[in-house]
């Protein structure tokens, strides 16, 4: 058989789908992986395969772009050939591939997505990138450490340099910040939440997970798909990291003032946190309304409460700032903010090239509003957690210290932020606040 006629290897395949479908549709690499992988019916070590190329390739882009250009004669690239490089250059720089056999199957796949005609190319530039290692690339191709350390970390980590520099300020300076930029590039576990009443930790421990040290209802699984874990397929527990989770728990357990029963999680899509919020509401005779504002996300926050039972739970389809509920209804109130997303780059590769320093002035004035009508929501004595997945100042300390010190019958009683190099979950933020009895 000619080199030509060569099949195309499936895993790389279906990683070039994925980098397609994120490319030119904006789709999530998450969501479009799963239906990627069935549609090239990979399993196994085929699929994780397929996982670490697309994912490793969108991640590292903002290196190994300037890595490819370095070997170019001509700067301009069809879009379609550079998502084989960067899949290419990923296998060469960041994984036990053999040199000739990235080269090859990146031009083999080259042929079958795009034609002869970049066949060349592709072979040229990426045994080029196959001559040096990745530290020596990092050299040439980053801003020198000593005199732009940012610049550096942006190009050798391979996050906006903007989001560097949101990042340094969250951590309160430099000497976490590599750390910070190589726990974002690492793949993040696959974590469960065991649904309290519904199911136990020790049910998924036998489907081969271990518990979490900080959540009591986490379960990290080794390997394979959650989705065949039978507590997952029926609902009774969810994929949910675990600083996800603690969030969830610091709502369900601030102390509060007087009557427990009603709780309102005012952003609720996709509904990890409200199942986890309801299976507990269930346990103590409360009931929580899950509030989405997007119908589609509603039909997800319902699917996730499959499992809860219906008295503990009712799930709505309304925009939070326009709430269709009187003032003071509810005893606790989460309110899981829309925000940049810049705690969980870990799971999301792409989100780091999609966000803009605008993004997140504009969600700044969305998130004060929401916890205004968060507080606004629950009754004097009872409690309001404000969280996002971000530990950008502006959208954690800054928003809650606005919002207080417009209002002089709430006070915060606790705040925490995680980190993943820390804690091993997404840098989630939370504070508690309390609205004062009245009298």
């Amino acid at each position: 058989m000619s080199e030509r006629r060569r099949p195309v290897d499936r895993s790389r395949r279906a990683a070039l789908d994925v980098l397609t479908a994120v490319r030119a549709e904006r789709a999530y690499a998450n969501l479009v992986l799963p239906q990627v992988l069935r549609k090239h019916r990979l399993e196994g070590r085929d699929a994780a395969l397929a996982t670490e190329l697309a994912s490793g390739a969108i991640r590292m882009q903002g290196l190994y772009d300037p890595v490819i250009d370095a070997c170019l004669t001509k700067p301009r690239l069809q879009d379609e050939v550079r998502d084989v490089l960067r899949l290419g250059t990923h296998q060469l720089l960041s994984m036990r591939v053999p040199d000739h056999a990235a080269i090859s199957t990146s031009v083999d796949l080259v042929r079958a997505s795009v034609g002869q005609g970049p066949a060349g190319l592709v072979n040229a530039v990426l045994r080029k990138v196959s001559r040096r290692p990745l530290a020596e690339w990092i050299a040439e191709v980053a801003p020198d450490r000593t005199r732009d350390l940012h610049g550096h970390l942006a190009v050798a980590h391979s996050h906006p340099r903007w989001v560097v520099e949101l990042l340094a300020e969250a951590l309160g300076g430099d000497d976490e910040l590599e750390a910070l930029l190589v726990a974002d590039n690492a793949a993040p576990r696959v974590t469960l939440a065991a649904r309290p009443g519904l199911a136990d930790v020790a049910e998924l421990e036998v489907a081969g997970g271990t518990r979490t040290t900080l959540s009591p209802y986490g379960v990290v699984l080794a390997g394979g798909d959650p989705a065949a874990v039978p507590a997952v397929a029926e609902g009774r527990a969810g994929v949910q990291d675990e600083g996800s989770q603690l969030v969830a728990l610091a709502m369900a357990d601030a102390p509060l003032l007087g009557r427990d029963e009603r709780w309102l999680d005012l952003c609720a899509g996709p509904g990890g946190k409200a199942a986890l919020l309801a299976s507990l509401a269930a346990q103590r005779g409360a009931r929580l309304v899950a509030n989405e504002r997007q119908p589609h996300r509603a039909t997800l926050v319902a699917s996730a409460m499959r499992a809860v039972p219906p008295e503990a739970v009712h799930v709505l389809a309304g925009d939070g700032t326009r709430p269709a509920w009187v003032p003071g209804t509810f005893d606790r109130v989460l309110v899981d903010a829309p925000c940049s997303g810049l705690g969980a780059l870990r799971r999301r590769p792409e989100s780091r090239w999609r966000r803009t320093p605008a993004d997140v002035d504009v969600l700044v004035g969305l998130q004060q509003v929401l916890l205004d009508v968060a507080l606004e929501s629950v009754r004097p004595g009872g409690v309001v957690v404000y969280a996002t997945c971000s530990p950008v100042v502006a959208e954690t300390v800054d928003v809650v210290a606005a919002v207080l010190a417009r209002r002089d019958d709430t006070h915060e009683v606790d705040r925490f932020q995680l980190w993943p190099h820390r804690e091993g979950t997404d840098a989630m933020f939370a504070a508690t606040l309390r609205r004062r009895p009245v009298g």
